[in-house]
């Protein structure tokens, strides 16, 4: 029978953990303090630890799984996390964690993510390549399921040679993406260098990526290296990659397939080694279709492929993603400190366009027109306060049938209503609705109701 430690400071999801663990044959211990976990775990032999990252104390997930993997190396260890960042994934990978994962938690993950520890334990399978410690700030802020998901196709991809495609709309922070990718890897002492293609006429672009010698076109008064060769043993990011040219894309196609180039107006190729990074908002298979983007380039640059998830998907990282902004705006000279709820509100309704970076814009703006030390709604631009907003209803009661909501947008509405009135117990919610605690956690899975932040 398989052993399991389950680690967490709240009793609740200690509990939880433990009876869909037990579920599966597995028999299950749990512990709510650090102290309590080492004990366990020089006493007993466990196949797998599944952790928190945040108890509480002093001592982190992160920093008891390198205690566990210095004592049980065998063991394997998934940490789970509410508040991830990119800098916490990549170290949970050095440190040797099987997985990373968010809550509220998807329960069929869980599971899942459990069975293929114990079955890659059973198999042998090899450690998890060590990376680089992470020296530098990635700029990517934000705690909620998809940008954790995202960190952590990041902190495995970064230490490979593969060609990464970057997709997302713009202002999403793809050349952040890019750049935590650099920092990462292998090459991250070498130069990084970003072009945006779409930026550079046609004839310009290729001399800025290749270079050129003297006398090849008008103005060509000496020899000039291009990007690519600035970028050797590095990194480049060819941002807007759907903007090229069909003649430009055959040979960054040659750059890729042979790993050398040539200058413009030269016959001799030029041997580099650079790892290319693409980013676009286009797409590319869409554009592939239409002709105007080569397939063999497009299957060439997407050997993997992440895709920055839009702000109106991650509407939980607004408040802390307007915080950085306006951390951003009082370092160049904005004298607010504060944003009130009521702006918040305000900024929760409008569908953000422009992304993370439309954001950043409003709140500088908003902190230069700030007259106090506190951002209002007044302060907004006047596109993000047209944002229609509905009145407060009367009580909650009527709040759940005023538009005529769906049986399940209904259902979804007393659940928030029932965990709001019990005080955010999951245990008295679950006894109030007439169900036990894993169909709890599964309907706030399927609402996308965040347990611990109940009170919405």
């Amino acid at each position: 029978m398989k052993r399991i430690l389950v680690i967490d400071d709240d009793l609740e999801t200690c509990n939880f953990l433990t009876e869909i663990f037990a579920e599966e044959g597995w028999q299950v211990a749990s512990s709510q303090s650090a102290e309590a976990a080492r004990n366990a775990v020089e006493k007993t032999h466990f196949d797998l630890i599944v952790s928190d990252i945040n108890l509480g104390g002093r001592t982190t997930g992160v920093g008891l799984l390198r205690e566990f993997k210095a004592v049980s190396p065998a063991s394997e260890v998934i940490l789970i996390s509410g508040f991830g960042t990119l800098e916490t994934a990549v170290e949970a990978v050095r440190e040797g964690a099987f997985d990373y994962i968010s809550k509220p938690f998807n329960v069929n993950e869980v599971i899942a993510t459990g069975r293929r520890a114990l079955k890659g334990r059973d198999a042998g399978a090899p450690a998890t390549v060590l990376l680089k410690e992470y020296s530098e700030a990635s700029g990517l802020v934000g705690h909620s399921h998809k940008m954790i998901e995202l960190y952590k196709q990041i902190a495995l991809v970064a230490p490979s040679r593969s060609t990464v495609l970057i997709t997302g709309e713009s202002g999403t922070g793809k050349e952040l993406v890019a750049r935590a990718l650099h920092l990462n890897s292998l090459r991250s002492q070498g130069a990084f260098v970003a072009v945006n293609c779409g930026a550079i006429t046609e004839t310009l672009l290729e001399s800025e990526l290749f270079g050129h010698i003297k006398g090849s076109f008008t103005g060509a008064t000496g020899d000039k290296r291009g990007l690519f060769e600035e970028a050797n043993a590095g990194t480049i990011l060819l941002d807007e990659i759907g903007e090229t040219s069909l003649n430009l894309q055959v040979k960054l196609l040659r750059v890729l397939q042979e790993g050398e180039m040539r200058r413009v107006g030269s016959a001799r190729p030029v041997r580099i080694d650079v790892r290319v990074l693409a980013a676009t908002n286009r797409d590319l298979e869409h554009e592939v279709k239409e002709g105007r983007f080569r397939e063999d380039l497009y299957y060439r640059l997407s050997v993997v492929t992440l895709r920055v998830p839009a702000l109106r998907e991650r509407t939980e990282d607004l408040a802390i993603l307007a915080a950085n902004a306006l951390r951003q705006a009082r370092e160049a000279g904005a004298r607010a400190t504060t944003i009130s709820e009521e702006t918040l509100a305000v900024l929760n309704q409008y569908e953000w366009p422009g992304n993370v970076r439309e954001l950043e814009n409003t709140i500088a703006h908003a902190a230069l027109y700030a007259r106090g030390n506190v951002i209002t709604p007044e302060d907004l631009p006047a596109k993000v306060r047209k944002q229609p907003r509905q009145n407060e209803p009367e009580n909650k009661t009527q709040a759940m049938f005023k538009d005529l909501p769906s049986l399940d947008e209904l259902e979804r509405r007393y659940v928030i209503h029932v965990l709001q009135t019990v005080g955010g117990s999951r245990t008295r919610a679950a006894e109030v609705l007439g169900i036990d605690r894993r169909t709890l956690y599964r309907m706030a899975e399927r609402f996308g109701i965040n347990l611990k932040e109940s009170g919405e």
